[in-house]
């Protein structure tokens, strides 16, 4: 009952994409179940102890500190709900700390693999649908689901731009360069009216053969091929482009708030874990550079 409510809460008051609530209700139902499953019928009676308990639970099954950090999250978010209800008064998450996550070094296409990357599609009507994904994903940095949900109408050739409804629905331009201006302009005057034929009533941007808006499947098939035929020493997916296409902005000189803004991070530390990679870069310009480095 308190689930399925909370899950109603997050889709109208905190308008989350339907990853996001599956996620939060995955998270929430696997904890609730842990409670039964130790014999807790009234989950308004928790304790820290139990909240400690899944969590132990969630690290000697062999989970990630990420998965636990998120699931501990989408517990303490759902007893806010429980609280702002007025159903409990404390949260008994409220003085568990997550658990450190050890910091992977970021992958990243080098601009070079980029251009070969870019210059891989052919000039069929697949090549040129492919090659204006590719320019997108690299020239605005968005994310596949923001990509895969682009209408036609979203696409403003003549002032160069795309507009993103965003996880939390709240719509960001974000500029696109001419490389990117150019192949859409292939696409959507000559290669999508190919693949629609007739169906002239799909608004998608990018569609498959079928004339259908392209899944997510079909957009990762769709880069494993191009990588593969780049010769990328990374496999490509649409995330190591996003990196990429950060990574890149910072090295020449952009701002991390102006990033913040293109890549649609509500919090500004999600855009600094890229500064490490800029940061090593210029600890290794100082190593060969410096007379007495």
């Amino acid at each position: 009952m308190y689930t399925k409510d909370f899950i109603e809460y997050l889709q109208k008051e905190r308008k989350m994409s339907k990853n996001t609530l599956e996620a939060y209700s995955r998270d929430v139902l696997e904890f609730v179940a842990f409670e039964g499953s130790r014999g807790m019928s009234d989950i308004l009676e928790t304790s820290s102890t139990e909240v400690i308990a899944f969590l132990h639970n969630l690290k000697i099954s062999g989970k990630s500190a990420a998965t636990v950090n998120r699931k501990l999250a989408s517990v303490r978010a759902f007893f806010n709900y429980l609280i702002e209800a007025g159903l409990m008064k404390n949260n008994p998450t409220a003085n568990i700390k997550s658990p450190r996550i050890e910091r992977k070094e970021i992958d990243y296409l080098e601009i070079s693999e980029v251009e070969t990357l870019l210059a891989t599609p052919d000039d069929s009507v697949k090549g040129v649908r492919d090659r204006a994904i590719l320019e997108v994903l690299y020239a605005t940095g968005i994310r596949v689901s923001e990509l895969i949900d682009s209408n036609v109408e979203d696409i403003n050739l003549r002032m160069g731009f795309i507009t993103c409804a965003g996880e939390h629905s709240n719509p960001r331009i974000v500029p696109l360069g001419r490389p990117a201006r150019a192949a859409l302009e292939d696409y959507i005057y000559d290669g999508r009216k190919k693949l629609v034929k007739e169906n002239t009533e799909e608004k998608a941007l990018f569609v498959n053969y079928n004339g259908k808006r392209i899944t997510r499947q079909g957009l990762w098939k769709i880069l494993k091929e191009y990588g593969e035929k780049a010769g990328l020493k990374h496999k490509l997916t649409p995330n190591l482009i996003r990196t990429s296409f950060a990574v890149h902005m910072l090295q020449n000189g952009a701002d991390l708030k102006s990033l913040q803004e293109l890549m649609g991070h509500e919090d500004i530390t999600a855009t600094q874990v890229y500064l490490s990679v800029t940061k090593n870069r210029i600890k290794d310009v100082y190593d060969k550079s410096h007379p007495r480095a």
